[in-house]
């Protein structure tokens, strides 16, 4: 499905190359610094668990422990591993005796730091190879039971409580669901934690927790079994803690991962400094886990024009997808998102929103493309609604989408019940299994009103571009290019959890991680900084 929109080459060229030299420019300031929600995955990813006596995840305690002692720029993994070393301690050893006060980093006389760097890259290897067994085992999962068509049917449980989310999940599963996503409890993101343990009352959703992951895990894995095709699990790992959600998902083998830094600087207000660098490492570690992200453009045209705006989320999309190329994460796992958002009292919108789709299609022919439902424009009437989603479904079938996120007919009206859920997975397996080819079958008119509209997003998404690499990413954040929100290079939360790296910084993870992800070009600045 290429071609059928006679987009010019060269002019997605200038898009792509615009879009690395921004891209460039971003990890070249993200290879200077760490932050204390990168430290904390590198202790997870040792095996650091729990919490302390006052219930404070104990990777934060020593973080926040080795913050207090400005041991925190050189990378956790030194004065850890060397204390580890020094008091024949394991990792979950060494953090429980921390944050009970009889350990303080720094205050030993530790091995020769080469020892160190070999005990913590052995350390690395160990934790990188059991998430690669567990890639493996959805490998053998979906060599076995197999799974739904594209596009994937995703659907969403967000109860609070994890049990009843497990209850509800099942449920869409057998009805036709490929992904269920829990959602995450209002305002998880901006907790600069993770909670621990299961949990059974959230607020719009059921906090992101490892204990949780592995719960429904569990349960979707014996659902797939019944079945007989894998079901795969989505939550979020964007917000504060991002790189450290995403080590979770890893090691409780999530599929699918909300990961967009971009969207939490516009529609959470986290400082862009910090989830940049955040968003780095948390992409390699879920490009290693094999697990396929998901970016939030479509959130743009709820605060935006979706006529007006359509190639900022385009430009967006280009943005994203080199970022994400920098962290080694193949174009199969690049979940970029969009969405049906138009309003459906415009004229011809229904061939806007099929040129924005098939253009999206076109550009990122690899990518699993994540599609977003309307949602702004949805009334309490549920019976236009519903026309309105079938509308939906049916430009992602014409266009191939990868993901489709299915709309709920009352979601306008109250959190969708469950039977509106059902109703929802049945019209989309109608639509797709009656317009399965429909794409194939239609080619578009060279000067027709489709292929006008394709090309005049994308000539709009390249300029917007070629003014940001004028202007720098953090600039045009600032001056309200994406979605009319405006963000700040120091506003936001969580910049104080930023720190200039120093120049023996180590971070076992990221290191093994460029190895066996194959990474070169630019990241290889940060070695050459390093000496």
């Amino acid at each position: 499905m290429t071609g059928k929109l006679h987009l010019n080459e060269a002019v997605i060229q200038r898009a792509r190359q615009a879009a690395s030299q921004i891209a460039d420019d971003v990890t070249a300031q993200v290879m200077e610094r760490t932050t204390v929600a990168i430290e904390r995955t590198v202790l997870r990813l040792f095996g650091v668990d729990g919490v302390d006596a006052e219930g404070v995840p104990l990777a934060n305690v020593v973080v926040d422990h080795a913050l207090s002692r400005d041991l925190l720029a050189g990378g956790i993994a030194y004065p850890f591993v060397g204390a580890m070393m020094v008091h024949g301690m394991t990792a979950q050893e060494l953090a429980e005796a921390i944050g009970a006060g009889m350990v303080q980093l720094g205050t030993e006389d530790l091995p020769n730091r080469v020892d160190i760097q070999v005990k913590a890259r052995e350390m690395a290897q160990y934790a990188l190879d059991g998430i690669a067994a567990n890639r493996e085992k959805r490998n053998q999962y979906l060599g076995r039971l197999g799974e739904g068509k594209q596009p994937y049917i995703y659907v969403i449980v967000a109860t609070g409580n994890i049990y009843e989310d497990v209850v509800q999940a099942k449920s869409a599963a057998r009805q036709g669901a490929d992904i269920i996503a829990v959602i995450r409890s209002t305002g998880q993101s901006l907790i600069d934690y993770v909670p621990y343990g299961p949990t059974t009352e959230g607020f719009g959703g059921t906090y992101a927790t490892q204990a949780n992951f592995r719960i429904m895990r569990q349960a979707l894995d014996e659902v797939s079994e019944e079945v007989g095709r894998y079901i795969r699990l989505c939550n979020y790992c964007s917000g504060l803690c991002m790189p450290e959600i995403a080590a979770m998902g890893a090691l409780e083998r999530l599929d699918v991962m909300l990961n967009d830094a971009l969207y939490g600087i516009l529609f959470r207000d986290i400082n862009m400094q910090r989830t940049l660098c955040d968003q780095a490492f948390s992409r390699m570690i879920n490009a290693y886990a094999g697990v396929i992200i998901n970016t939030g453009e479509d959130n743009y045209l709820t605060t935006a024009d979706a006529v007006e705006s359509a190639h900022t989320v385009l430009a967006s999309q280009f943005i994203n997808e080199q970022l994400a190329l920098r962290s080694g994460l193949p174009e199969a796992q690049m979940g970029l998102g969009h969405a049906f958002e138009m309003n459906p009292m415009l004229e011809d919108g229904f061939l806007y929103e099929l040129a924005q789709a098939q253009m999206a299609r076109e550009i990122f022919p690899n990518a699993p493309l994540k599609y977003m439902p309307p949602t702004k424009h949805m009334t309490g009437n549920i019976f236009r609604g519903h026309v309105q989603d079938a509308l939906f479904n049916m430009v992602g079938i014409m266009t191939q989408q990868g993901i489709q996120l299915l709309g709920m007919m009352t979601e306008q009206i109250h959190t969708p019940l469950i039977y509106d859920r059902h109703l929802a997975i049945e019209s989309a397996k109608y639509i797709f299994n009656n317009a399965r080819h429909l794409g194939e079958e239609i080619n578009f008119k060279e000067d027709g009103i489709i292929v006008r509209r394709a090309h005049q997003v994308l000539a709009e998404a390249v300029q917007l571009l070629e003014n940001i690499v004028d202007v720098g990413l953090y600039q045009a954040l600032a001056s309200g290019m994406f979605a009319d929100v405006k963000r700040t290079a120091t506003g936001g939360k969580g910049l104080s959890g930023v720190l200039m790296k120093s120049a023996d910084y180590f971070n076992p993870f990221a290191d093994e991680l460029r190895v066996r992800l194959g990474i070169t070009g630019t990241v290889q600045q940060e070695e050459v900084r390093r000496g």
